[in-house]
């Protein structure tokens, strides 16, 4: 496995005419990290996503990805990647076993690693019995764990979850973590987004989000001693009115 980082983040910027949504920050990931984009709705978290995808090219600044430059290579950044938004990317008039075939030739999935890739994600989301329910049947944390499968199928190294734990019940979302461990620990490196501060717990390392700029970043445990606090959400609101008393 190569010693370079997984992500690289140099003074990124994205501005949408005069509105600047993400303020020149600077963040390295490491291969086998889970990795948080933490802040409320309109930080900048998604916009930065989209950027590190290839989806949406940088104002100023450069970030690399699994070690191609996102402005430059998006392609190659998006053979790289598995990518999850807030909305699952599912097709509900499809069946769990058609989304996971359509999914598997989208993302150029070899006919004869195919079946094998399917069995997984298939025991990855517990549909086994569901394969042929059509996906808009399906309760919410079950699509959310197919929309997870999917988005893995063709085993990419770095995985963008955006929102990915919006709109399901906390039990849901407790077993998608569990997934996301299980992802990291056979060293895939995970990104994820989210203003559940809670969640921030669950990642090696967080970047608090706020108007488009990191005011914290760091393990959640260093960042609660750091600022003598209990909670993440104690650290946020300590780090924002930090933030704002230095007229930032």
């Amino acid at each position: 496995m190569s010693s370079q980082p997984a992500v690289v983040v140099d003074k990124l910027v994205k501005r949408f005419g005069r509105f600047v949504a993400v303020d020149g920050i600077s963040c390295t990931v490491e291969r086998g990290e889970i990795f948080g984009f933490l802040g409320p709705n309109g930080a900048g978290k998604s916009t930065t996503i989209r950027m590190l995808c290839g989806l949406l090219r940088p104002s100023e600044g450069a970030a690399w990805v699994a070690g191609f430059d996102v402005a430059r290579q998006p392609e190659q950044v998006r053979r790289h990647i598995g990518y999850m938004s807030q909305k699952f990317s599912l097709y509900d008039d499809l069946t769990v076993e058609e989304n996971i075939d359509f999914f598997g030739g989208i993302y150029g999935v070899p006919s004869e690693r195919l079946a094998e890739r399917k069995a997984h994600v298939l025991a990855l989301a517990g549909l086994g019995a569901r394969r042929r329910t059509l996906t808009r049947l399906l309760l919410g944390g079950f699509k959310q764990r197919l929309a997870l499968g999917c988005a893995v199928l063709h085993e990419p190294p770095i995985l963008f979850l955006d929102e990915p734990t919006s709109g399901v019940d906390p039990l849901a979302r407790r077993a998608f973590w569990d997934l996301i461990y299980e992802l990291a620990a056979v060293g895939q490196t995970v990104l994820v987004t989210t203003h559940f501060m809670p969640e921030a717990e669950y990642c090696h390392r967080v970047a608090l989000m706020y108007q488009g700029r990191f005011i914290a970043l760091g393990p959640p445990a260093e960042l609660k001693r750091r600022r003598g606090q209990a909670t993440m959400e104690e650290v946020f609101v300590a780090a924002i009115e930090a933030e704002e008393a230095a007229g930032r």
